[in-house]
């Protein structure tokens, strides 16, 4: 089979005010990027916002493993499935970043023949939102530093300056810096450091807002430090919301793409689905359910982080209500949550599969627990055989759910036809009463146990003195009735990685909790969370290249 790459440089793109015509959307409520990208301008929204929302459909998964479970992919085959079967589908998704696409992960646009194009824009700069975000991070970094050096008249204690730098790569090296060397003229010396993109405030901010007006508000409300009393330092105090905001005012518009198959998508920010919310923008999402009957969207890693966060997060605070959702599973991958080593994945194995199962049927029941229905995707691979497809199907409709093939790697919308059918008949004949998990003004400890131990599986959760502490200060500055936004690894539904399947009667350590107050959410540390990846030894940037006729190789 072809490489993604190759089967991207192959596709017969439509001009994207083509794509839009399918939407309803006139050429000139689009800005444009070349040929085939473009932003929709608010004015599409405003025609539409009384019009009925259509479906909404979230596609997550199960913990991610070695084996990889493609829910990307799924999600792009399932849009265009739909299609297949007379719906009017958009796919809405995250952005890549670029520090995963020249490290180890590489790109986010789909796979095989469930891609969106123009696949290597998309993975490089595309319509530079993220370069927006890191503009305006920074700006904030540069001004709440000359506030410091010009006098500091908000009395910041230099030592409590919490705003980092951000850069869309992986780079170790700027994990832990020393600013303000040189002399007087240079500021004053302190050490700092630099996150990824997508793990600036900024992002979730942007993921997160309604509108340009509820995008300035929430970054005036940012914590950017503390004063010698410990109370906070906002964006606002240093007047740099404004600015921020001008630097904002295109990335804040939704942009609209293709699948291979001519589907419409939209891609709209990414934030880092650890310590931030992993979804993409309200704002993309809302349009898309005002322009199509069905919005396949998706939230990161598997149904613990991803789903959660979706519907207490971005549900909550968009007024989001999900009519299904659809969790990608791998047979490889539930093997492997069995014990079954990455040289055996391609060899039946159905006790290990049995047991692995037991992570699928966790997250079925997490997801019940918000009351919305769900399906299976089984994301097939060749190495697939019949017995453990035939054993897997038997275990979920054991629990009462409807297990589909999805063939959209090697098929793309045909592949996903049955699977679509299902999602639209769990959408027609199946009510969704969607809820969140718990309430918002519940203590931060209440509200951080409540997920432990109904989506973890935890039995208890231990706080550390630094965790203690710093609920206290959070309370004390009347931050704390806000949804809590968990950091934890994505491999385990503990904290500790190595845990697979469902792990039982395991204690949650939470070792700290930070106050994002702009993005209104606090972030519940666990584990060992990494905001600024490092390179691996030999990584996809070197086999990354142009050739001479413009052909782009190695980006995947």
């Amino acid at each position: 089979m072809k490489t993604d790459v190759q089967i991207a440089q192959e596709a017969k793109m439509l001009y994207i005010d083509k794509i839009a015509e399918q939407l309803g959307i006139e050429k000139e409520d689009l800005f444009q990027y070349g040929h085939y990208m473009a932003k929709i301008e608010p004015v599409v929204y405003e025609r539409l916002k009384d019009k009925k929302d259509g479906k909404l459909v979230l596609v997550t998964a199960i913990s991610p493993t070695p084996a990889g479970e493609g829910k990307t992919t799924v999600n792009i085959g399932l849009s265009m499935g739909l299609n297949k079967i007379g719906k009017k589908a958009i796919s809405a998704l995250r952005e890549p970043s670029l520090g995963p696409s020249f490290g180890v992960k590489g790109g986010a646009a789909g796979g095989g023949y469930a891609q969106v194009v123009p696949m290597t824009n998309i993975n490089l700069h595309f319509t530079g939102d993220f370069h927006a975000i890191t503009a305006a991070n920074n700006l904030i970094a540069a001004m709440l530093d000359n506030h410091i050096h010009q006098g500091n008249e908000q009395q910041i204690d230099v030592r409590r300056v919490v705003w980092k730098r951000v850069l869309d790569m992986n780079d170790r090296a700027l994990r832990q810096i020393v600013v303000g060397l040189g002399g007087v003229s240079n500021g004053y010396p302190r050490e700092d450091g630099f996150d990824i993109t997508v793990a600036s405030e900024i992002m979730a901010i942007l993921c997160l807002s309604n509108s340009l007006e509820e995008f300035k508000e929430k970054v005036s409300n940012i914590v950017i430090a503390y004063r010698r009393d410990k109370s906070p330092v906002f964006v606002k105090d240093i007047n740099a919301q404004g600015a921020v905001t001008v630097l904002m005012k295109d990335a804040i518009l939704p942009n609209l793409v293709q699948t291979l198959e001519n589907t419409p998508a939209i891609l709209h920010g990414g934030p880092f689905a650890n310590i931030a919310h992993g979804c993409n923008s309200i704002l993309a999402t809302k349009y898309a359910l005002k322009l199509a009957d069905y919005t396949v969207t998706e939230a990161g890693f598997g149904a613990d982080l991803g789903a959660e966060k979706f519907f207490d997060i971005k549900c909550r605070m968009g007024n989001l209500h999900p009519n299904a959702v659809v969790i990608v599973a791998t047979i490889r991958a539930l093997k492997h949550h069995g014990g079954v080593t990455k040289e055996d994945y391609d060899k039946e194995n159905l006790d290990a599969l049995r047991k692995g199962f037991e992570n699928l049927k966790k997250h079925m029941e997490n997801v019940a627990k918000f009351g919305v229905p769900s399906v299976v995707a089984i994301n097939q691979f060749p190495t697939d055989t019949e017995g453990e497809i035939k054993l897997l199907k038997e275990l979920v409709e054991k629990e009462g759910r409807k297990c589909i093939l999805s063939q959209v790697f090697a098929k793309g919308g045909e592949g996903a036809v049955d699977l679509a059918k299902e999602v639209v008949r769990v959408c027609e004949e199946e009510e969704s009463n969607f809820k969140p998990l718990y309430d918002v003004n519940d203590t931060i400890e209440n509200k951080i146990t409540t997920i432990a131990k109904e989506i973890y599986g935890a039995k208890d959760v231990i706080f550390t003195k630094e965790a203690k502490n710093s609920i206290k200060r959070i309370v004390e500055n009347g931050m704390d009735k806000v949804p809590v936004c968990m950091a934890k690894t994505q491999y385990s539904l503990s904290d500790d990685p190595k845990l697979l399947g469902a792990p039982k009667d395991f204690e949650l350590t939470v070792r700290n909790v930070r106050i994002s107050n702009g993005a209104g959410f606090v972030v519940a540390l666990t584990g060992d969370i990494m905001t600024m990846p490092g390179l691996p030894k030999v990584p996809a940037a070197n086999n990354i290249d142009i050739k001479e006729d413009g052909e782009i190789v190695g980006l995947f």
